[in-house]
């Protein structure tokens, strides 16, 4: 299983990013599919998951209205819109699949994760 995230970087407040999770070494389409992040000094939160069947979930209140996720199925890859970004979203930014799961389950049911990306939100 290999999860590689990218598309991150330095972005201004408001601006906007999307970033990309690129799946190989699984059926890509037998999987929920999460992003998820990390700040300096803080635990890893659960950011917004989609299922097989294209439904989102948003594990961060604090993303809602502003980021969106989808799933390219010709390309094994799940983008992460990221709109109106604000300096408390500078993290670095991981995907992740929980295994045996079409929904999108829990925040801490993740089985494999891949390397991240850093978001840095700054002006």
């Amino acid at each position: 299983v290999q999860l590689q995230a990218s598309g991150g970087g330095l972005v201004q407040p408001g601006g906007s990013l999307r970033l990309s999770c690129a799946a190989s070494g699984f059926t890509f389409d037998d999987y929920a599919i999460g992003w998820f992040r990390q700040a300096p000094g803080k635990e890893r939160e659960g950011v917004l998951c989609i299922s097989v069947s294209g439904g989102s979930t948003y594990y961060a209140d604090s993303v809602k209205g502003r980021f969106t996720i989808s799933r390219d199925k010709a390309k094994n890859t799940v983008y992460l819109q990221m709109n109106s970004l604000k300096p408390e979203d500078t993290a670095v930014y991981y995907c992740a699949i929980p295994v045996g799961e079409y929904e999108c389950p829990e925040p801490y049911e993740y089985d494999y994760w891949g390397q991240g990306t850093q978001v840095t939100v700054s002006s």
